[in-house]
């Protein structure tokens, strides 16, 4: 995002040329356009440790994820899709404009796989569907089925203050689900609960050190997000109360 010197005075010096050329034909100088980027989203296996295998064997479909998302705290007004991509953050400035905004492949198919694999994890085998709503009529070899709503999913990176080594930068992510687990034919659901994660890089005070010494970890604000999505997936199947759930539960042969 930084400009060597000479670099930063030679895009001072073309910006300063082409005002006064606008100035100088009578034309009012136009608002800078906003950069874009097209952020790589994906789930991190094993990051969320200690639910590898804790449940029993058990078929799972994993229906195609809705996005719902709520974006009252974004700290824009401007979510609208580019290209089919949606909108998943910003990049703003020491002043709190807008200077990047940030885009990724659709949600839902990401989502959805990471659900597969964080099943996978627990100890059962998952398969997806195309399909966003469960039906029970439909005959299955599954023995559960997952639906679920993307509630939140942004992330913001913030130019701070310059430090004695150049501009403080931080990032902060936000990632939410509410899902529900069905039991076929049931169509009262089995489980039902939200799992979320905020994920800030650099994680301030977690080495002791000052704000000026904080180093952040990842180079990209999609790789942030992606923390935050690992952690609200995973936190799925890491929980107690659907987990003694599935393990009190009788399968039958359908």
């Amino acid at each position: 995002m930084d400009f060597p010197g000479a670099s930063r005075f030679a895009l001072g010096a073309g910006i300063a040329l082409l005002i006064a050329g606008c100035a100088a034909l009578g034309m009012a100088p136009q608002a800078p356009i906003e950069a874009t980027s097209i952020q790589t989203l994906e789930y991190y296996p094993y990051q969320v440790k200690g639910y590898q295998n804790s449940y029993p064997h058990r078929n799972v479909l994993v229906l195609s994820p809705e996005d719902t998302r709520d974006f009252s705290d974004s700290g824009t007004d401007n979510h609208s899709p580019q290209g089919g991509n949606p909108a998943v953050g910003i990049v703003t400035s020491q002043s709190g404009d807008v200077i990047q905004r940030l885009y990724s492949e659709p949600l839902p198919a990401i989502v959805q796989g990471a659900i597969a694999k964080s099943a996978e994890e627990a100890g059962m085998t998952a398969r997806t569907s195309p399909a966003s709503e469960y039906h029970p009529d439909q005959k299955a070899a599954d023995d559960y089925v997952v639906a679920s709503k993307i509630t939140r999913g942004w992330v913001r990176k913030h130019r701070g203050a310059d430090g004695q080594f150049g501009p403080m930068w931080a990032t902060e992510a936000k990632f939410g689900l509410d899902v529900t687990v069905y039991k076929p034919p049931f169509t009262v659901p089995f489980w039902q609960g939200a799992s979320s994660s905020s994920y800030t890089d650099p994680p301030v005070g977690s080495f002791g050190l000052g704000p000026e010494d904080e180093a952040g970890i990842y180079d990209e604000p999609g790789q942030v997000l992606s923390v935050a999505l690992t952690r609200a997936v995973a936190g799925i199947f890491d929980r107690p109360d659907l987990r003694t759930l599935v393990l009190q539960d009788e399968i039958r042969s359908r």
